[in-house]
């Protein structure tokens, strides 16, 4: 009995392996909160690609070597939807940035694996963030190896430019601006006051608009009342009465 064998251009890469994107609504708000302000960071970049969960294949013909990590950043690559990130279609670029979320169900062993996964295929900083403890695990690559850092307490990626400090109760994470990362309800939040500030301040200005406006006509009214005085007492000079004894 004989083996078929299919040529490479017909293997099948699956976008999904049916798991959930995340295990816990805490890890799912971390994972939107990352990518999607990591995303708006480089809005006007149009070479810098952003995806979540989104597979990484490594090899044409291999579709088990793969990786799905919770956040990762592509420079020098378009942006544009994919249903998986193929690197022999992103001229061999590999994600620069990758972000690990960590859930309950996470193990050491994993997370081990997918380092060195990461390690071999060149990525340039890793991260591993524990929502449930808010403390954060940097890797960055030196010497082809990617390198555990020491940090006290903040680190800034070389990278991003993004900030992470890690407080008692918190950690926090700020744009190279100073603007701390929002979650999606959180921006929602903003935006909802901000426009209830621009609404008052219409109407503020709608209000001294109207104001104005009734100046204006009390002093054309006046200006009005004045003209009208001027061209009387030329018509009384002109009958030869000083509109001034009158």
């Amino acid at each position: 009995m004989s083996t078929k064998i299919y040529p490479i251009d017909v293997v099948e890469y699956p976008d999904s392996d049916g798991k959930p994107m995340a295990e816990n609504t805490l890890q799912y708000e971390w994972i939107v909160t990352l990518k999607g302000n990591i995303d708006s960071l480089f809005a006007n970049d149009p070479n810098v690609f952003v995806a979540g969960d989104n597979f990484i294949y490594t090899k044409k013909g291999e579709p088990s070597e793969v990786k799905a990590p919770d956040v990762y950043v592509a420079f020098g690559r378009p942006k544009h939807h994919r249903g998986s990130y193929k690197l022999w279609e992103e001229d061999h670029i590999f994600p620069q940035v990758i972000f690990e979320v960590l859930s309950p169900g996470n193990s050491g062993r994993e997370m081990e694996l997918k380092r060195q996964f990461y390690e071999r295929h060149g990525a340039e900083e890793f991260y591993i963030l524990d929502p449930d403890f808010n403390t954060l695990d940097v890797w960055l690559l030196e010497n082809n190896r990617l390198v555990e850092q020491k940090y006290d307490g903040a680190f800034v990626s070389p990278r991003l430019g993004i900030r992470f400090e890690q407080t008692r109760d918190d950690l926090i994470v700020t744009k190279p601006d100073g603007r701390r990362f929002l979650s999606f309800q959180e921006t929602s939040d903003l935006a909802a006051s901000a426009d209830r500030e621009q609404a008052r301040a219409d109407q503020e200005q709608a209000r001294a608009d109207q104001e104005q406006a009734r100046a204006d006509q009390e002093q054309a009214r006046a200006e009005a009342e004045i003209a009208k005085s001027a061209r009387l007492a030329a018509k009384l000079r002109a009958l030869g009465i000083d509109p001034d004894a009158v």
